[in-house]
């Protein structure tokens, strides 16, 4: 059987020297992500609008000589070490699924799940981020000597608000992971604090962390990890995902409601009101994905031309639009309703992004407003009992650091 230029770089993995493997230290951040248009009507086949959030998960990956690998999540509590003479039982079932990096191997998954203490009622983060971790750990060095590694990840990310922090983590622990092995090189050249991959090798990343989110979620759709990897913005149709080469930074303040919703049970709940009123509900759809479109195109214009007012403008009405969209379709929540009075008696517009029936919201903050009006605002919300921050969307996706390109109080945790 042949190979594709990913399989013969995933093959390198056995090629490591002990010496290489010892200096192996290795920063990655990935972002998270928000929809920025065409929540919910993306499952009846209209375009969403998927951006990277300015909220990162950063994780450090260092060659360690304890003869164990260790994975440290602080976030979710989660600390665990393994000694390498029990991984190797599991050689044999990473060993030789390099035919296609795409499919996952169940084999291994299941035995991992059952060394672990899955059981079908165990499905906790803490469990399934470190079941995502082992198995790209053993895939990608199964083939050779497995190393001794210490993993720690810190995020900025809310876990369970639908900002992608799972898929921020998945990329990170490919990217890593990858680099580690050999199967892409680090892009970070001596004169680089901070630097990203090339297409081909984003690809390869995208891929693994998407057998990351696979073990976490069952099913994805893959938005969130390819927004993790090319960070910016996505255009998502029918399972097809584009990322657009060139976005505005836009500020936003995201706000967490915190209140608990079931993306399955809203999702649910939409389809429906679509069955109940299709020749209402039909045309809601019709225009959410107008609006996407109208807001592809606006952003577009932001970077090939001034922006002005009447851009911030058009975003603005589209959002409003778009919420009242949302609430049609039975999806808003009165923490939502809260969110948006609030912030429009400051003269900001706000809409739900994710699933609805509360999680979170954004809103747009134009170039001149004012910092005591943000301040006031993020306090006003904040009394509300949400959780509130300045931030923006459209920044990079997964990237390389040094040391010195990393917030201090973020590098102390990750030097843990």
């Amino acid at each position: 059987m042949g190979y594709s230029k990913n399989q013969v770089k995933f093959d390198k993995t056995c090629l490591l020297s002990k010496q290489e493997l010892q200096v192996m230290d290795y920063i990655m951040s990935a972002p998270g992500k928000a929809i920025l248009h065409g929540e919910h009507a993306v499952v009846h086949g209209k375009v969403a609008l998927a951006v990277s959030l300015n909220l990162r998960t950063y994780l450090r990956l260092k060659a360690t000589t304890t003869g164990k690998v260790c994975i440290n999540l602080p976030n979710i509590d989660t600390f665990f070490c393994w000694d390498l003479s029990e991984l190797k039982q599991f050689i044999s079932s990473s060993h030789g699924n390099k035919e296609e990096v795409t499919r996952l191997n169940h084999q291994l998954v299941n035995r991992l799940r059952e060394f672990i203490g899955v059981t079908n009622g165990n499905l906790d983060t803490s469990t399934m981020a470190t079941l995502a971790f082992l198995y790209i750990y053993l895939s990608l060095f199964g083939s050779g000597e497995l190393p001794s590694l210490m993993v720690s990840v810190w995020s900025e990310l809310p876990t369970g608000a639908g900002l992608g922090s799972s898929a921020a983590y998945t990329v990170c622990l490919a990217a890593a992971l990858l680099c580690a092995s050999g199967a892409i090189p680090s892009p970070l050249k001596e004169w680089d604090h901070i630097a990203r991959w090339c297409q081909e090798d984003l690809e390869l990343i995208n891929s693994w962390a998407f057998q990351g989110e696979i073990i976490i979620h069952g099913n994805p759709s893959g938005v969130d990890n390819a927004v993790g990897t090319w960070g910016g913005m996505l255009r998502f149709l029918a399972g097809k995902i584009i990322p657009l080469s060139r976005v505005p930074l836009l500020r936003i303040l995201l706000t967490n409601t915190k209140i608990p919703r079931s993306t399955k049970v809203l999702v649910a709940r939409v389809k429906d009101k679509i069955n109940k009123f299709p020749s209402i509900m039909t045309p809601v759809l019709e225009s959410v994905d107008a609006i996407s479109c109208t807001c592809e195109k606006v952003l577009s214009e932001m970077t090939c031309e001034p922006i002005t007012g009447e851009h911030y403008n058009i975003l603005e009405e589209l959002i409003d639009i778009n919420q009242h969209h949302l609430n049609v379709m039975g999806v808003g929540h009165p923490a939502l309703d809260t969110l948006c009075r609030v912030t429009l008696a400051r003269g900001l517009h706000s809409k739900l992004t994710g699933a609805g029936g509360g999680g979170c919201g954004i809103t747009l903050l134009r170039p001149e407003t004012n910092s005591l009006i943000i301040q006031s605002t993020v306090q006003d919300l904040r009394d509300c009992g949400f959780d509130c921050w300045e931030t923006s969307i459209g920044g990079p996706g997964v990237q390389q650091h040094t040391p010195v390109s990393v917030k201090k109080e973020v590098l102390e945790i990750l030097n843990q």
